[in-house]
């Protein structure tokens, strides 16, 4: 789409800007920044990538027992940027955080490389290391513990789907004065309004 439009649902534009971005980004055109924070309120961000959307949200994986799991467990709101320097566009989006099913995890976790599967295992992610070696003999139990055979998903490991009541599409244009568009709503089975920002 070359143009905002208040008659364009936001879902559709944004996988308009994210199939060209897929053309035109050297890398990751799905890496976001994920914000979360604690109940009371103090932030933190890292880069993440989506795994899937459509008009129920926006799809990430993670262990659950890593900071932003046990931020969004303690406080299911957040928030995700990106931004395409290649297109000079952004998009920012804020709403509820849900759990996808048992059923959503298992089949992303099953689409992964085996390695990545084995990793998922031996991570205790955002935990701390000791050595670059620890981590190494911790991959080796499980290869040696998973072998040939199925690797189940861990226990610790899904996903999370964030709902969204706010996103905002920003275009760069000369002199700053980009153009700003907002799609707000209240709850996520309500119509969407919007509105425009000075850039």
């Amino acid at each position: 789409m070359n143009d905002f439009s208040a008659d364009v649902d936001p879902i559709a534009q944004f996988s308009d800007w994210l199939a060209e971005a897929g053309k035109s980004e050297p890398n990751d055109p799905n890496a976001v920044c994920l914000a979360t924070s604690t109940p009371d309120g103090f932030p933190s961000a890292r880069m993440v990538l989506l795994k899937g959307h459509d008009e129920h949200g926006f799809v990430f994986y993670t262990n659950l027992e890593s900071r932003k799991g046990g931020e969004l467990a303690a406080n299911p709101k957040a928030a995700m940027c990106f931004h395409w320097k290649s297109l000079k566009r952004q998009v920012r989006i804020e709403g509820q955080i849900e759990p996808v099913t048992a059923e959503e995890a298992d089949a992303y976790y099953a689409s992964r490389a085996r390695d990545s599967r084995i990793g998922a295992w031996a991570s205790q992610q955002s935990r701390p290391l000791q050595s670059r070696f620890e981590l190494e003999s911790r991959i080796a139990e499980y290869v040696a513990k998973f072998g040939l055979g199925r690797i189940p998903r861990p226990p610790f490991w899904s996903g999370f789907r964030l709902v969204p009541v706010r996103i905002e599409f920003w275009r760069d244009r000369p002199f700053r004065l980009h153009d700003r568009m907002i799609y707000k709503r209240n709850l996520k089975d309500e119509p969407w309004t919007t509105e425009r920002l000075y850039p």
